[in-house]
């Protein structure tokens, strides 16, 4: 659930659609923020165009999440 404790950052997270086997297509979204700064701790697919991002709390104060850092590829035109 939405409040489930998010540890650390999603490295190379390719989000596929429920039910979906194979490789992934061009619209298959890589979501990346194991570097420096970043901060996105979990991604959870709704539909091609939306996805819910959970950014995980500030180091030095972790009532609140101010800022926001992580990469995404593999995006598909128009999406």
């Amino acid at each position: 659930g939405s409040d489930d404790i998010i540890a650390g950052n999603v490295s190379k997270y390719t989000v596929l659609p429920a039910g979906y086997c194979g490789q992934p297509k061009k619209g298959h979204l890589i979501f990346d923020s194991c570097f420096e700064s970043g901060n996105l701790g979990r991604v959870d697919h709704i539909t091609e165009f939306e996805y819910d991002l959970f950014i995980r709390p500030d180091t030095c104060n972790p009532r609140f999440r101010v800022w926001f850092n992580f990469t995404v590829e593999n995006v598909k035109e128009s999406q």
